[in-house]
């Protein structure tokens, strides 16, 4: 059976269904964790989670990506709630709040970044930048399933260890095999209930996720609807001035990683979705945290990858996750505390081998070498601190690349015709990274008294390279010589006329020829 729902983004009904279910079992160790990260309750993160999903699912740019509670943000919200805690006395917990009113104020810049169409710009990602992603992000998500490997601490060892290695071994062997038998049932959600039922009706000794909860010093996850509420804090200019460098810091990493997250999903389902469209719903999704206690959040590349994976392509898997996640809340929770972790930790391993971009190991002696430095930049500062300060890294990194590299495409080829006029014809941009080379194509003291510049194959990129023509222009008046400036586009004529009150110029409306500071030329005459 097959359904159109918003968008005409087509899918089946029971692939949407199946996949959801097992991407809110995913979820709920996730948030869970993420919540303790930032210092705060639980039920917080998964009120998050529930409403970011939801949100997103309905109204977001991208149909079949999931969004929730994210470790990006997480330590993000650590100093935040920290530092929030000491303003107010012991034991008022007033960081929760500010981390409340940060969540509006960060909705707010996020809804505006789509309604301003910025999200445009993630088209100006490099390919190595998104390669060099995948892998940080794979390695993150990895490391953060060793945490699993733990109690109080200390390493599992001996027949603890085993156990959850065999479960964890099981789940991803059913996820590997089961597809090559049927398609028709999403392979995570079977080794989830498999493994489940070999713990809870074998009596299997194993982490849960209960006993996870626990450890963090949490009783469980049942709990309530979320519930309305303006943030509990002092209205005044001090309180913005604290949230406001946490709300633009939220902003930026949360759009990064889902914009990124939605340009890996586009690739994978050979769709294409609306980035503005995608930050208007994360941010209208984090104002509603805010306003209803959750822990706000964005775009979940494992989360997301498990649901793509899973079959899950309409917005219906993405609302089945949010809904059945805020069923647990209300109604499931000690069934869903005790799913064993180690079935939850097979499934995020599978996600792991499945994000990472194996390829690298393919091209890396294949592609230049400022590409293989901007992978390995990439992936290791994701690794290293956060996914914004990676990609803002590889961005300028591959720009200056790019810059260098067509700063050395500017050529001259010159010759003088029957008059005497010497021509030089340009080829290659002319902008600020190629003005000194330009300058040194020509001989100033040695051309004749004519001398004519094409930009018939060139184009005038910016301000420098208009001063790089004003400087020349300068040097042939001061030798007594004329310049002429040939075949300048309409939009260079008009980056020109611009400039008219930087350097004095004056362009003739001529079709074929249009002449440099000759004003400055009659004027140097008399």
């Amino acid at each position: 059976m097959k359904y159109t729902f918003i968008d005409k983004v087509q899918g089946s009904i029971k692939d949407d269904v199946f996949s959801g279910l097992t991407v809110a079992l995913a979820l709920v160790p996730e948030a869970v964790a993420f919540a303790f990260v930032a210092g705060i309750s639980p039920v917080v993160g998964l009120y998050g989670a529930f409403m970011m999903g939801l949100v997103t699912a309905v109204i977001g740019g991208r149909p079949g990506m999931i969004s929730g509670a994210t470790g990006a943000l997480a330590v993000v919200m650590v100093s935040l709630v920290k530092e929030g805690n000491a303003l107010g006395t012991e034991g008022e917990m007033l960081g929760l709040q500010y981390l409340f009113a940060t969540l509006v104020l960060t909705g707010i810049i996020q809804a505006s970044a789509g309604f301003f169409k910025l999200g445009k710009f993630v088209r100006m990602i490099p390919h190595s930048v998104m390669m060099g992603f995948v892998n940080g992000l794979a390695i993150v998500i990895f490391l953060s399933q060793l945490s699993m490997f733990k109690v109080d601490g200390e390493w599992l060892s001996g027949t603890t260890l085993y156990t959850m290695l065999g479960l964890v071994m099981l789940t991803m062997g059913i996820m590997y095999f089961l597809p090559m038998l049927t398609k028709k049932v999403p392979a995570a959600l079977i080794g989830i209930l498999v493994v489940s039922s070999i713990v809870i009706f074998g009596g299997v000794d194993t982490a849960t996720v209960k006993s996870f909860i626990q450890s963090g010093g949490a009783d469980g996850i049942k709990a309530g609807l979320p519930t309305f509420g303006i943030p509990n804090i002092p209205f005044s200019l001090d309180s913005l001035l604290f949230i406001l460098p946490y709300a633009l810091i939220l902003a930026a990493i949360g759009l990064i990683e889902s914009l990124m997250t939605l340009t890996l999903i586009d690739e994978l389902t050979e769709t294409r979705g609306s980035a503005n469209r995608e930050s208007i719903a994360q941010g209208i999704a984090n104002f509603i945290n805010g306003l209803f206690g959750g822990m706000g959040g964005c775009a979940m590349i494992g989360q997301s990858i498990i649901n793509i994976k899973s079959g899950g392509r309409g917005r219906l898997s993405g609302i089945v996750a949010a809904l059945a996640l805020l069923a647990f809340i209300l109604f499931g929770s000690s069934y869903i505390e005790m799913v064993p972790i180690a079935a939850l930790v097979g499934v995020m391993f599978m996600v792991v081998i499945g994000t990472f971009a194996w390829s690298t190991f393919n091209i890396w002696n294949k592609v230049p070498i400022a590409d293989v430095i901007v992978i390995a930049l990439v992936t290791l500062l994701t690794v290293m601190f956060d996914l914004a300060i990676a990609v803002i890294a590889g961005v300028i990194v591959s720009a200056l690349v790019f810059s260098w590299e067509n700063a050395k495409r500017i050529r001259a080829r010159k010759h003088i015709d029957e008059r005497g006029m010497k021509h030089y014809e340009i080829f290659g941009p002319l902008f600020f990274g190629s003005t000194t080379l330009f300058s040194s194509k020509f001989d100033v003291k040695e051309d004749p008294n004519e001398v004519i510049i094409d930009f018939k194959e060139s184009k005038i990129m910016d301000q420098s390279a208009i001063e790089a023509i004003n400087k020349l222009t300068e040097k042939y008046l001061k030798e007594g010589k004329n310049i002429h400036l040939r075949h300048l586009s309409k939009d260079c004529i008009k980056l020109i006329k611009k400039a008219e009150q930087i350097c004095e110029v004056n362009v003739l409306e001529d079709p074929d020829y249009f002449v440099a500071i000759d004003n400055y030329n009659e004027k140097l005459k008399k």
